[in-house]
């Protein structure tokens, strides 16, 4: 009889300081990779935003990230899972972990507030408000831009706690998903962020969305350092710094589940 294949399996609560906020990640380290299918099996059957593998690659670690629909081109809250559970559980040692992925070369360090993560900034520009964002957020974007999310900005945190999406509508439009944003009450930004064509409808916190947020936020307010909050349900705190062509996203990872995958 052929012995069942057991894969170690972490959930962990990213960009959060106690369990049940942040955004929770599952991560899976391997020695080699699975097939691309299995993969994706295992991610829809963990039914998380985001599910991270990764095997050695050189100096360090090849890094991917599946939703329960389909592998992703970036991933912070994922990332940051991973980072957490090299340092904590998989004895890491050296200083800065370094991860090929689909968006090239990540970093991350640990640091006293937590990890901080290295990644590429993703500068939206101004467009044209499609058509069908209006009637799907229930307002009028105050102004609407794009990178590989589209940012809507409005008017202020109250508006933005008050959306209620139209998951149907915004699943047809072409990028990624939307990100609504806002100055914030206590924070310099806040922000929601709707992925219903990644089977996601709404990510409790994104990373990634953060590297187009931060950009904007820096340019708007003069500021290179950045409080940010993301008002989801769970929540999460994030801090970001604009530093050249990247994105610094500074933030704390929580564990959640340690157990094992029979497959």
């Amino acid at each position: 009889m052929q012995k069942n294949m057991e894969i170690n399996l972490y959930q962990v609560d990213a960009f959060a300081s106690e369990v049940f906020s942040g955004n929770p990640a599952t991560v899976c380290p391997l020695e080699e990779w699975l097939p691309d299918i299995q993969m994706q099996r295992i991610a829809e059957e963990n039914n998380l935003s985001e599910t991270a593998f990764f095997v050695p690659e050189g100096d360090g670690y090849r890094l991917r990230w599946f939703t329960p629909e389909a592998e992703v081109d970036l991933c912070g809250h994922a990332t940051l899972a991973t980072a957490h559970v090299l340092f904590k559980h998989l004895s890491y040692k050296r200083p800065v972990i370094h991860f090929e992925t689909r968006s090239g070369l990540l970093k991350v360090e640990a640091c006293e507030d937590g990890y901080k993560m290295y990644f590429p900034a993703s500068v939206p520009t101004p467009v044209e408000c499609p058509s069908c964002l209006p009637d799907a957020l229930g307002v009028a974007p105050l102004q609407t831009l794009a990178a590989f999310d589209y940012i809507v900005v409005l008017n202020s945190e109250a508006e933005l706690k008050s959306i209620k999406p139209n998951f149907m509508l915004l699943a047809e439009l072409d990028l990624r998903g939307v990100v609504i944003t806002a100055p914030g009450d206590h924070c310099d930004f806040v922000s929601r962020c709707f992925y219903p064509k990644l089977r996601v409808n709404e990510d409790p916190v994104t990373g990634s969305a953060h590297c187009e947020l931060a950009p904007y936020w820096s340019q708007v307010l003069g500021k290179s350092r950045l409080s940010a909050r993301q008002l989801s349900k769970r929540g999460g705190v994030l801090t970001c710094e604009v530093v050249n062509n990247e994105v610094i996203l500074i933030g704390q990872a929580v564990d959640y589940m340690c157990g094992k995958i029979v497959l």
